[in-house]
């Protein structure tokens, strides 16, 4: 008799405590802690997640104003070109990106000439030298892409400046 209501207690108190009340004895976390946690590690992914998904944002707008620039370059007829495709550099070393080349010439005189015209109209010209013996004179030297976009829109202006003007990118 003894035994049956010893199982018969034993039996009320798993049915009133159930698991938790062992997991509590044996220091492990109860069903509710556990959703608890389960939530918060779910929230982490999420908040991972996002922040993925705007980094991906950032650079798809970057890619879209980088491609709205050189449409809106195509546009002021600027031609694009990096050294590679007309001989590579000679010995000349170039400290910015992208340079507005307004003028290349085959006699480095004629190149010397324009330098010095540029300069008086108030431009820090650099002479570029190619493998290919052409030198050339750029000016307005950047490192993005939307600043050498509006100075080509203001050099455009100037008297100097060939119908031709082109921009290097050093790379």
């Amino acid at each position: 008799m003894k035994k049956i209501l010893y199982v018969l207690s034993v039996l009320s108190l798993l049915s009133l405590g159930g698991c938790d009340m062992f997991r509590r004895l044996a220091g492990r976390p109860t069903a509710k802690e556990l959703e608890q946690i389960r939530i918060e590690a779910l929230k982490r992914q999420e908040a991972v997640r996002i922040a993925r998904i705007d980094s991906l944002r950032k650079v798809e707008k970057a890619l879209a104003d980088s491609i709205a620039l050189l449409d809106s370059i195509r546009q002021l007829h600027g031609t694009i070109l990096n050294p590679s495709e007309i001989g590579g550099l000679f010995t000349t070393r170039l400290d910015f990106k992208y340079y507005i080349v307004v003028g290349s010439f085959k006699d480095r005189t004629n190149a010397e000439a324009l330098l010095t015209a540029v300069k008086e109209d108030g431009y820090m010209p650099v002479l570029i030298s190619f493998r290919n013996g052409f030198n050339a004179v750029g000016i307005a030297p950047a490192n993005d892409l939307s600043h050498i976009f509006r100075s080509l829109k203001q050099i455009k202006k100037e008297e100097f400046c060939p119908d031709d003007v082109w921009i290097l990118v050093n790379d």
